[in-house]
C-alpha cells in the first residue's frame, strides 16, 4: 500500500472496521499534534529525558558518586563539561543519573493521583446524594491546604525519603483530579446511552469502568500533562529541603541545595541541576498544551 493510499485510507470519512477507525483517529490527532512545534519540542525533550535515565550506565561519563577533592568546583571543562561539585563529583554524570530519580518520582504519583482522584470523583458524581457530599467536603478539606505545605507535613511525618515523597505528592494531589472526573460524571450519568445499559442489567461497577471511566480518561491525560511541571517542582523541593531523596543520590533538588552555598563564586554547581528543572518542566508544559489540542480541543479554544 502506497503512503497516499495509507493515508487516504486512514483519513476516510467511512471506515470500514474498529481498527481502521481507530487508526484514523490516532493518526488524525497525531497531524493536530504535529501542528504544534513546541509541543514536538516538549516531547523530543522527553524521550531524551527517558533514553538519558535508561541508558545512564553507559551514557555518564564517571560515578555520580566518585568523590575527588583535589578537583572540587572546578568549572565547566572539556573533562567536567558541567563542573564539579563541593565533593569533587561529576555535576553532569550526577544530572544523568538524578533523571532517573525525577522520572520515578513523575512518573508514579502521575499514575497514583489520578487514578485516586477517578475514583473519588466518579463514585461521587455517579452516586450522589450523601456520598457525594461526603467525598467532596473530604476534596475540599485536602484543597484547603496549600499542596506543598500539605506534602511536607506528610513527609515529616512519615520520613524524609523517595518513597515517602512520592506517596506524600500523591495523596496530596488527587483533589483537583477528583473534582474534574466528578464534573464530567455529572455530564455523563443520564445520558441515553448510560440509561440503555442499565436496562440491560448493567451493574454500578459496569457502568463505572465501562462506560464513565474511559469517557473521563482524555480531561484526566491532559490535566496530568499540564500538572506534570508542578510534580517536578514539588518533587525538587522536598528534596531541596532535605525531604527526599537522601545524600548521596543524586536529586535535582538536593544538589541544588548542595550549591546554594557556592551560589555567587560557583554558580554552576546549583544552576547545572536548576537549568535541567526548568527545561523538563518547560518540556510538559509543551507536551501538555499539544495534548489539549487533541484529545481536549473545545477547551484548547477557550
Amino acid at each position: 500500500m502506497s503512503d497516499v493510499s495509507l493515508r487516504d485510507w486512514l483519513l476516510t470519512e467511512a471506515p470500514q472496521t474498529r481498527r481502521q477507525a481507530r487508526l484514523g483517529t490516532f493518526y488524525q490527532g497525531w497531524l493536530v499534534f504535529r501542528s504544534n512545534h513546541l509541543a514536538l519540542l516538549g516531547l523530543v525533550i522527553l524521550v531524551l529525558l527517558v533514553g538519558t535515565a535508561l541508558f545512564a550506565p553507559w551514557i555518564a561519563p564517571q560515578s555520580p558518586f566518585a568523590q575527588d577533592l583535589a578537583d572540587r568546583l572546578q568549572p565547566p571543562s572539556a573533562e567536567h563539561w558541567l563542573g564539579t561539585d563541593a565533593l569533587g563529583r561529576d555535576i553532569l554524570s550526577r544530572l544523568i543519573w538524578g533523571s532517573r530519580i525525577t522520572l520515578f518520582i513523575v512518573g508514579t504519583v502521575a499514575l497514583i493521583s489520578p487514578l485516586i482522584g477517578l475514583l473519588i470523583g466518579t463514585i461521587a458524581g455517579f452516586a450522589g446524594g450523601w456520598v457525594d457530599q461526603v467525598l467532596m467536603r473530604i476534596t475540599d478539606i485536602f484543597l484547603a491546604f496549600p499542596k506543598l505545605i500539605l506534602a511536607l507535613a506528610f513527609v515529616a511525618a512519615l520520613g524524609p525519603s523517595v518513597t515517602n515523597a512520592v506517596l506524600a505528592l500523591a495523596l496530596t494531589g488527587w483533589p483537583p483530579y477528583a473534582r474534574l472526573a466528578r464534573a464530567e460524571t455529572l455530564t455523563i450519568r443520564n445520558a441515553d446511552f448510560i440509561a440503555a445499559a442499565r436496562m440491560q442489567g448493567a451493574s454500578a461497577p459496569r457502568l463505572l469502568i465501562l462506560h464513565i471511566w474511559p469517557l473521563c480518561l482524555s480531561s484526566l491525560i491532559v490535566r496530568v500533562a499540564l500538572d506534570m511541571a508542578g510534580i517536578i517542582l514539588s518533587a525538587a523541593g522536598l528534596g531541596f529541603l532535605g525531604l527526599g531523596a537522601q545524600p548521596p543520590a543524586p536529586e535535582w533538588g538536593a544538589m541544588i541545595s548542595d550549591g546554594r552555598t557556592y551560589i555567587l563564586d560557583h554558580w554552576w554547581v546549583a544552576a547545572m541541576p536548576g537549568i535541567a528543572i526548568f527545561l523538563v518542566s518547560l518540556a510538559f508544559n509543551f507536551l501538555g498544551d499539544g495534548l489539549r489540542d487533541v484529545l481536549d480541543p473545545k477547551g484548547a479554544g477557550e
